[in-house]
């Protein structure tokens, strides 16, 4: 019979399409392809942030006897994360919770171990891009969320304890604080806005950081022994690393190959600069003399700053963000640690938790809908309140967290083997050369 398209049709009426059966947190993929091979660059350039960057970053700032040890825990903390992620970190970051109280709060289980997930499915919010690239660019910023609070406690913690704080804080406090701010809980639904984890990642490690560096307590020697960075071209590169991998950790926030990822790119490397210059400036003067290191930590701070706002401010506002957050960050990682007296190893609390706060609430003055249409009705008031509940909850659970690895591996490391070095007392192996 000579196909027409009246045959065509009773052809297609007599045998349907099968409809996919979709989660409630899913839709059918309506496949974007420039916005899937901008994803996938970006989903590459996070994992550069954690391996190499960040372990790089950290590892050259610790002491010769604990760089081994430094770089295995960002190591670590990226195989642990990954396959917690998979197992039930995103069901409960992006899963749909079991009624609708539960979901303001946390997600569902009916995603775990991915069940569900299929090559034509999507996240509701994004058609364009297959849940599997959803899955997996997510699961980056799990990864370095949790590393970025080993720089709090660094040297110190034996390795058992910390794959045990690891494994812990990532299902209690980043999957349900993810979950507040992007997978649908009630943060985003109040509004505060979080471009790429101004709250979720860096608050939220920040102020996990600055519970471990009170519980675990001072470095023996801390004040009085030489404790400066054994390698900072290592830091240098770390760092550079890091500037190039948050193009993917903003950038690609916008989920789009559009001009939203283009300003973006540009407002974090601008914040960058700008940072860098706000941190080196007050160095300069108390030190009477600029330092590599002060640069490097100023162009992270710029960039931690930004995260919150890359995809709500125009330039000037980047520009603004960073310049303000270096100073703040200088002083918070100077003069108030010393005041407060706590031993945060590598500034994870002065770099990330206050420039995550800094740039969060000035992401609240400086978002216009010119950039995004989502900054409507932003304002500081709204983002200081989601502050306020990350900042609750991540320090309390941190904290709670910590005790429970206290009575089971045990926190620290002994006296003598703080002494002799955690490369060769946690892992059996030394660096040479």
């Amino acid at each position: 019979m000579t196909a027409t398209p009246a045959t065509d049709a009773m052809v297609a009426a007599a045998n349907p399409e099968p409809v996919l059966a979709l989660l409630a947190h899913q839709a059918q993929l309506a496949l974007d392809p420039a916005a899937t091979v901008w994803v996938l660059i970006s989903t590459a350039l996070v994992l550069l942030m954690t391996l190499p960057g960040l372990a790089l970053f950290y590892g050259g700032m610790v002491r010769k006897k604990n760089l081994l040890a430094t770089l295995a825990q960002s190591v670590a903390a990226t195989i642990l994360v990954s396959v917690l992620w998979i197992v039930i970190g995103y069901s409960l970051s992006f899963g749909v919770g079991l009624n609708e109280g539960w979901n303001k709060v946390l997600g569902g289980f009916q995603v775990a171990l991915l069940y569900g997930v299929g090559m034509d499915t999507a996240y509701k919010a994004l058609p364009g891009l297959p849940e599997y690239l959803w899955v997996v660019f997510q699961m980056t910023f799990a990864i370095i969320t949790p590393a970025l609070i080993a720089g709090a406690f660094a040297e110190r913690m034996k390795f058992s304890a910390f794959l045990l704080f690891v494994g812990l804080w990532h299902l209690l406090v980043y999957a349900p604080v993810c979950h507040w701010v992007w997978g649908g809980g009630f943060l985003g639904a109040m509004g505060v806005l979080d471009f790429a984890g101004g709250a979720v990642v860096h608050v939220n490690s920040g102020v996990a950081g600055l519970v471990c560096a009170y519980v675990l307590g001072q470095r023996r020697g801390y004040g009085r022994d030489n404790m400066a960075p054994h390698n900072l071209a290592f830091t240098m590169i770390g760092a550079s690393l890091l500037l190039v991998g948050w193009i993917g950790f903003n950038g690609g926030s916008a989920l789009a190959a559009d001009s939203l990822a283009a300003v973006a790119t540009l407002n974090t490397i601008l914040a960058a600069m700008t940072g860098a210059i706000g941190w080196i400036i007050p160095e300069w003067i108390e030190r009477k003399q600029p330092t590599l290191l002060g640069m490097i930590t100023g162009l992270v701070v710029g960039l931690v700053a930004i995260t919150p706002a890359a995809g709500f401010v125009d330039p000037r506002g980047a520009l603004l963000i960073g310049l303000i957050a270096g100073p703040i960050c200088f002083v918070a990682s100077t003069a108030i640690k010393k005041a407060m007296k706590y031993d945060d190893s590598l500034d994870a609390f002065g770099v990330h938790g206050v420039g995550g706060l800094v740039g969060a609430l000035l992401t609240g003055i400086f978002a216009t809908t010119s950039v995004n249409a989502l900054a409507d009705g932003a304002n500081i008031g709204k983002q200081a309140l989601g502050l306020v509940a990350v900042i609750i909850w991540s320090g309390v659970v941190t904290f709670l967290i910590l005790m429970i690895c206290k009575y089971t591996t045990g926190l620290r490391v002994t006296e003598e083997q703080e002494i002799e070095g955690l490369d060769s007392t946690q892992h059996g192996e030394t660096q040479h050369g």
